[in-house]
């Protein structure tokens, strides 16, 4: 949200320097994100002065030409070459000295030299108004009054001020920030000084020659709609200073009637829409909901269809507006406009919100509707905006304010009590000044007894309802950093579940760290085309869009597009991980499962002089599961190859009925989905399950082994069918106590050997811990694996 802070100083007198009201701004509560100096005018007319046309003469060399003398407050006139037909001697005009820096309307800012034009030496330029930035026409350069001083700067003469412009990250719940009032309610409310709001005590009807009929149909969308017309309006350009305050806000000058209801929205908070009196149907107004799939016009000229859940602003005839988010195209405000009918309403914000998530229409009426603007303000923006229209457009108010309000809403009751409010805060604030800031803050004190008050919180306040929310108002103005941190810290034992869940994550996370691999969150909302098993999905009721319609199922598809958004950046060699949750409705009941995830693509290793790129594989991610596994303890589990529509192939690990983790390949079609053209490998481990086997480890304490350990290494052929795993069991069955490891160190496959084998060459660590293995003893090992080998795998020994 944009503050000005000269639009501040309307409202509240401060000598704060931009600077120093950052700085609270950010302490009560309204973070200022940045701060910046703007300008109404681009370059802020440096560097132009007024100066008086001494002569004025024909070029010797262009009909077309004048050369000019121009007295400018200097030792010298200056010689200036004109092209404007309407420049003569005598003329109080706009000058551009050398090394003036000119921001014309149209094209890019240029910088004035001393020239020579045909022949002729110029000294600057007489500007005209759209060369400067200050209008629009080009008829020739701008003449200013005769009285007008020479020598002033533009900027001084035009009354141009600097301002400065605050970017304040509004959260959801501050609504009664939304605003210059707003804001400035907080700093009177620190300062403690008077908040000055604007004069409507001139507000009068001059006559009722224009009566709208108003009628609410739906008052629970529309709980208040104030009203009333002004006939004999000019629709024209707002004056400079209504289209400065805008321009600095960042909001683009329409025409005096739309700028005044801009203007009176981000002065007061308070959305106003105008219309053209003359284009309502029937002299009625109404505020009701219209038929499914009604079409409509909006000001941007896209036809939208309606939803039965839409409150309009209609005629007798058709809807001339979406209610709190858009205006319609044919009942707007345009140069032939003569009578205006102005609204001032209180939507319900809910409904608002829905609409405007419908239709993709994000305004800045909408953002105040959907947070909760202030029932109270309707009549108070309404008669302010008919005051300025009246000065800046002419006309008479020709009807009484028609305010239909048939349930006000009563400010919220609270009870507090001073000691609730310490405990809370962690701090010892005086009574009395808790009740000052409570006040400041324009909450009504009912009643007061020595151990608290009772509350009127004021409709502008929509999320003050408990008394924690009342202290934290009084935090906020007292300020978080005059809270003292205490140099006592207390200290208890408590009891905690093995592992420590947060712990062991950590854990996990700085192993993956050390490695390459990188962190990321994805969002828990996705696209429900995601969704493998509909039936499960957990919808979202009010989705901010249909990419973001349900919880995830799984943690891949969010990773697939961080890989993707990662690819198409150049940034090929994914090492990615992700903790999260996946969620889903089983048997009417919402479940919520904690995974881990793991991704790989792309090379092993960035590029290197000394050797050559090498794609991940499978065995990179195994390699990584393994890590995982062996660093959380656990050792004793089954794995089989996966026959999962989620894997291209893989294998999983796995104990009993329950499923470890699964890891390979991800799928032609969800990388598709993606986008992605790569191959792309990941692992999916179920966390929860991973921790209650960690719980369950016990560990065991071992000296280092006093006695050598031996190799023995053996090569066979078996079927294609006899996998590594199957080979290493047989030989842990043969022998438990003194077979401590087995591993594979070469596999070939080709037209070499028998159709339907493979060769395998296994290494095994033998080793006991009481004494140093004979020959003898080793053999006698070795020939019984070799026995059961040939036995149970159908091995042949390889000599």
């Amino acid at each position: 949200m944009k503050i000005s802070y000269n639009w501040l100083k309307q409202f509240i007198q401060t000598d704060k320097t931009p600077q120093e009201l950052s700085l609270v701004l950010t302490n009560i509560g309204l973070e200022v994100e940045s701060l910046e100096t703007v300008q109404p005018v681009a370059g802020g007319l440096e560097g132009l002065v007024i100066g008086h046309v001494l002569s004025c003469v024909q070029h010797p060399n262009a009909d077309r030409l004048r050369v000019t003398t121009v007295d400018v407050g200097a030792a010298e006139a200056l010689q200036i070459v004109c092209g404007a037909p309407n420049v003569a001697q005598g003329q109080k005009v706009v000058v551009a000295t050398v090394g003036t820096t000119v921001y014309p309307n149209e094209g890019e800012p240029f910088k004035i030299n001393k020239s020579k034009i045909r022949g002729e030496v110029s000294e600057g330029m007489i500007c005209a108004e759209d060369e400067i930035g200050l209008g629009v026409s080009h008829d020739g350069i701008m003449v200013l009054p005769e009285d007008t001083v020479v020598g002033t700067t533009a900027k001084a003469y035009f009354n141009l001020e600097d301002d400065y412009l605050f970017e304040i990250g509004l959260t959801p719940n501050r609504a009664d920030a939304a605003s210059h009032l707003g804001v400035a309610r907080d700093l009177a409310a620190y300062f403690r000084t008077e908040l000055q709001m604007p004069d409507i005590a001139s507000f009068k009807t001059a006559n009722e020659n224009l009566v709208i009929e108003v009628k609410v149909e739906d008052t629970a969308a529309c709980p208040r709609y104030s009203s009333v017309s002004i006939t004999g309006v000019t629709v024209k350009s707002s004056p400079d200073w209504l289209q400065d305050k805008l321009k600095v806000i960042g909001i683009r000058p329409i025409n005096n009637i739309v700028d005044i209801t801009n203007y009176v929205l981000h002065d007061l908070g308070a959305p106003l829409h105008a219309f053209d009196a003359d284009k309502i149907k029937g002299g009625k107004v109404l505020v009701k909901k219209c038929a499914e799939g009604t079409p409509f016009v909006t000001l941007d000229g896209v036809e939208r269809k309606l939803g039965a859940e839409d409150l309009m602003i209609c005629n007798a005839e058709a809807p001339m507006c979406i209610a709190g988010v858009f205006g319609g195209i044919q009942s707007g405000v345009s140069e032939t406009t003569t009578n205006i009918f102005l609204e001032s309403a209180y939507f319900n914000s809910v409904s608002v919100r829905k609409t405007s998530k419908r239709h993709g229409l994000k305004t800045d009426a909408s953002f105040r509707f959907e947070r909760g603007t202030d029932p109270d303000m309707t009549v108070v923006a309404l008669k302010r905006a008919a005051l300025l229209i009246q000065e800046l457009a002419g006309g008479v108010i020709s009807s009484q304010v028609s305010d239909i309000y048939p349930e006000p809403v009563n400010p919220f009751e609270v009870s507090v009590t001073y000691a609730n409010i310490n405990k809370l805060i962690g701090a010892n604030i005086p009574d009395a000044e808790i009740k000052a800031i409570i006040m400041a803050l324009g909450i009504d004190v009912v009643s007061e007894t020595t151990e608290g008050l009772e509350l009127k919180v004021p409709s502008f306040k929509v999320d003050v309802t408990r008394e924690c929310d009342v202290t934290e108002e009084v935090l906020r103005i007292y300020g978080y950093n005059n809270i003292e941190i205490p140099s006592k810290i207390n200290a208890s034992l408590s009891y905690s579940n093995k592992p420590d869940r947060e712990q062991t994550q950590h854990v996990i996370a700085d192993m993956l760290t050390a490695n390459g691999y990188l962190e990321i969150w994805c969002n828990s909302l996705t696209k429900g085309s995601y969704s493998k098993n509909p039936e499960e999905a957990v919808q979202i009721l009010n989705p901010l869009s249909s990419d973001l319609n349900v919880m995830r199922q799984e943690l891949l598809m969010p990773a697939l597009e961080s890989v993707a958004y990662n690819l198409n950046r150049k940034s090929a060699d994914i090492k990615f991980y992700e903790f999260g949750k996946t969620y889903h409705l089983i048997g009417g009941k919402y479940v919520e499962r904690p995974r881990l995830l793991i991704v790989l693509s792309g090379s092993v290793q960035s590029e290197q002089w000394n050797h050559k790129p090498a794609q991940v594989s499978f065995y990179n991610l195994k390699a990584a599961v393994d890590a995982v596994i062996g660093r959380l303890g656990i050792s004793n589990y089954q794995s089989e190859e996966l026959k999962d529509e989620n894997f291209a192939y893989g294998l999983k690990y796995f104990r009993g009925d329950k499923t470890i983790v699964s890891f390979g390949a991800a799928t032609a079609a969800d990388k598709k989905k993606a986008d992605i053209d790569k191959d792309v490998y990941y692992a999916d481990f179920d966390w929860a399950l991973l921790l209650d086997i960690v719980r369950k480890n016990k560990i065991v304490n071992r000296e280092v082994p006093k006695y050598p350990a031996v190799r023995r290494d053996l090569s066979m052929l078996v079927d294609t069918t006899v996998t590594f795993d199957e080979l290493k069991t047989i030989a842990f069955k043969t022998e438990k106590k003194l077979v401590k490891n087995v591993q594979v160190f070469d596999v070939y496959v080709g037209d070499k050997l028998p159709a339907g084998k493979k060769s395998y060459a296994l290494n095994f660590t033998l080793q006991d811990e009481e004494q140093t293995l004979t020959d003898k003893q080793i053999d006698a090992v070795m020939q019984k694996i070799i026995h059961n080998l040939a036995q149970t795998a159908k091995a042949e020994i390889r000599k």
